[in-house]
């Protein structure tokens, strides 16, 4: 009888392919997770000015109706928006009819904690932007600090 000789391949991987594959996933962590917090706190900080912005209509027209804007929906200044309106921190408005305010809590990403975002009333009715935040994490619409 004749003897079939059977090619025996390599199996599996050696210990230096999978060093080299952990090594090229240890690179790409290495960058991708800061690159994902700095977006995580982008985001985060373009949502708090949504939410004060959406205020600012209503904040505008109680102010032009005399009356003092507020946070409480009991009064008649309310401005249709809580204290407690986002997870990522509070609103609060500025005295004599100054703007709204967002003030980080440690809900929101490390970098923008204790952070405030403001929307600024002067006299003649126009909001300007002002921030205690990194200008890299500043949302469209505000660049001032």
């Amino acid at each position: 009888m004749q003897e079939i000789q059977m090619n025996h391949g390599q199996k599996g991987f050696t210990l230096i392919e999978l060093m080299i594959v952990v090594a090229i996933i240890g690179i790409l962590a290495a960058i991708a997770i800061p690159q994902y917090q700095d977006y995580v706190a982008r985001s985060q900080a373009a949502s708090a000015y949504a939410t004060i912005s959406s205020a600012r209509t209503a904040y505008e027209e109680t102010v032009l109706r005399g009356e003092t804007p507020s946070l409480t929906s009991t009064d008649a200044g309310f401005i249709g928006i809580a204290a407690d309106a986002s997870d990522l921190g509070t609103i609060s408005l500025e005295n004599n009819n100054g703007g709204i305010t967002f003030t980080f809590d440690t809900d929101a990403a490390s970098t923008l904690n204790t952070e405030t975002l403001q929307l600024l009333r002067d006299s003649a009715g126009t909001y300007n932007c002002k921030t205690s935040m990194p200008a890299n994490y500043y949302p469209k619409g505000c660049d001032a600090s």
